[in-house]
């Protein structure tokens, strides 16, 4: 069984890379998953003995890219500083991980990028009426999907990645992606899904190739936005909408051919990744959100699965039974492809190391094929026998 811990290049750097991989290699571990692209945020480093909070460079490249790749494309990347700084990393990497026997993947994130939203609006999301979500760059379009392709086989030609792991490859939701974000309606799950929809004349000319014209779609979608921001109180969520799924809009047959069309786009995008994948490097899907959820991002989990070499289901704000719930199901969905658990360290996530325990017992009672734990600089160095216990246990 697969376990690695994902985790960020200044945690590495700021540690010592060396000691690093050697703590990781202490707590049973077999790799580590380590940011090859990545967005903004704020980071508690309890880890680092040179910091404690951290601001990475929204949408950068944390490795070397070969400029000559990118210069026939309308997006640009741009290296982050630390990677300019430290231009033999990932070769110091591989050497560390290599003493330690410890496999490297290349944890990616791919369509969640605001920095290049905000340079190439032309690029995003855009929702029924037209506005751009700058953080979620759209699957449909061309120039998105090439600049992914690019970018991928650039990393892979340059380093013996034992396998990427794909983050947002998908249509985003609408919470919690940008900035301070307010809300004064009170959005339900299903208003915020269907302000997550997209729009763009990517989308709509892709589909109409496809001999579907989505406008009696957008119309449909764009008037009930309009009755949400409309009422004096909010609708509380009809449990159908989750229960059904994509069937709860049935009365709106245009509507459900543009969600079943939505999930071919990411498909697609995940097929045509996997075909640039040199033999060595296999791809992992990283899915937010169990099968039956999968749906709200623009996500097809069983087609994916029948495409990538493996599946990443991360159950981070789950208790232990829906744990094993969750990626029972999954197991179910997933065909033969491999499937492992991405699992938080986190507090309040797991209240102590029991809980945490039973969450990994759990998801090998369910059958996953192995375990990406969240996060190494972002938990207190005692968390990680947390880890080498639950590898110990399934062990025995």
């Amino acid at each position: 069984m697969n376990y690695s811990i994902w985790t960020y290049p200044w945690d590495l750097l700021d540690i010592g890379i060396d000691q690093a991989m050697t703590e990781i290699a202490q707590a049973k571990l077999t790799g580590v998953s380590l940011t090859t692209s990545y967005h903004a945020g704020r980071f508690l480093q309890p880890r680092s003995p040179k910091r404690k909070v951290y601001f990475p460079e929204d949408g950068t490249l944390y490795f070397p890219f070969q400029k000559e790749k990118y210069r026939s494309l309308l997006i640009q990347p741009t290296a982050a500083s630390l990677i300019k700084e430290n231009p033999n990393f990932w070769d110091l990497v591989f050497e560390a991980a290599g003493k330690q026997n410890l496999t490297v993947s290349g944890w990616t994130v791919c369509l969640h990028n605001t920095k290049l939203g905000m340079e190439y609006p032309e690029i995003t999301v855009k929702n029924a009426y037209g506005d751009a979500y700058f953080y979620n760059l759209c699957p449909s379009h061309g120039e998105v999907r090439q600049y992914m392709k690019t970018m991928l086989e650039d990393l892979t030609t340059q380093y013996p990645f034992h396998a990427i792991e794909l983050e947002s490859l998908n249509y985003m939701g609408f919470p919690h992606e940008f900035h301070h974000e307010k809300d004064g309606v009170g959005l339900s799950e299903k208003d915020q899904f269907l302000l997550s929809l997209c729009f763009c004349d990517a989308c709509k000319t892709r589909a109409q190739r496809e001999g579907i014209d989505l406008r009696h779609a957008q119309q449909t979608v764009k008037q009930w936005i309009d009755a949400i921001c409309e009422r004096e109180l909010p609708l509380p969520d009809d449990p159908q909408f989750m229960q059904l799924g994509i069937d709860y809009f049935a009365e709106h047959p245009e509507v459900v051919e543009y969600l079943h069309w939505r999930s071919t786009v990411v498909t697609s995008l995940a097929k045509e990744l996997q075909e640039i994948m040199p033999a060595r490097t296999q791809l992992y899907f990283l899915s937010l959100l169990t099968p039956n959820m999968s749906w709200l991002f623009g996500v097809d989990f069983q087609e994916i699965s029948k495409i990538n070499d493996g599946i990443v289901v991360c159950c981070y704000d789950s208790p232990p039974q829906q744990v094993g719930a969750s990626m029972a199901q999954s197991k179910k969905a997933a065909n033969a492809t491999q499937l492992h658990t991405g699992l938080r360290v986190f507090y309040p996530e797991n209240h102590n190391k029991a809980e945490f325990l039973d969450k990994v017992a759990l998801a090998e009672a369910a059958g996953t094929n192995g375990f990406v734990f969240y996060n190494y600089g972002l938990i207190p160095k005692a968390r990680m026998t947390w880890i080498r216990e639950a590898i110990e246990s399934l062990s025995k």
